[in-house]
């Protein structure tokens, strides 16, 4: 099945570009959950446009991608959220609620397509989270999550 990338799938590729899968990844994971479109060639002219947009919100160089991974690692981010008596929490930390945490640390703005949590942060404590800042750069952020 061929298909255009709305959203960069790890392993797959950026927005925009077209890839080869398999029918059912395609069908069932891809298309549905709105990383993919089915490629036309009525929907090959918008890749000039998704590929504008992605242009617009992606960091330029690796240099700047570096400097700021560097001001990443240097935060201290502290999240509070409700849990319950056993340090459980009262649903997950989502990629949007580590945005906003980087934010009131002062960090710089991310976006929250970037960040790769690899476990469902669901405890209290210290969780290492992976930003992909570049398509050679990673940051990782240590994320303390505290009771509310």
């Amino acid at each position: 099945m061929k298909l255009i990338l709305t959203q960069q799938v790890s392993g797959l590729g950026e927005p925009g570009d077209v890839i080869e899968v398999r029918d059912g990844y395609g069908r069932n994971y891809l298309v549905p959950r709105g990383f993919a479109i089915k490629w036309t060639r009525g929907a090959e002219k918008q890749i000039e446009s998704i590929k504008k947009a992605r242009s617009a919100r992606e960091i330029a160089t690796i240099e700047h991608a570096q400097e700021i991974a560097g001001r990443l690692q240097a935060l201290k981010v502290t999240l509070r959220t409700r849990s319950g008596s056993n340090g459980r929490l009262f649903g997950a930390v989502t990629a949007a609620d580590i945005v906003e945490a980087v934010k009131a640390a002062d960090g710089p703005d991310l976006d929250k397509r970037r960040i790769e949590i690899a476990n469902p942060i669901k405890t209290l404590g210290a969780h290492r989270v992976s930003v992909r800042l570049h398509a050679d750069v990673n940051a990782t952020i240590d994320v303390n999550v505290v009771a509310a």
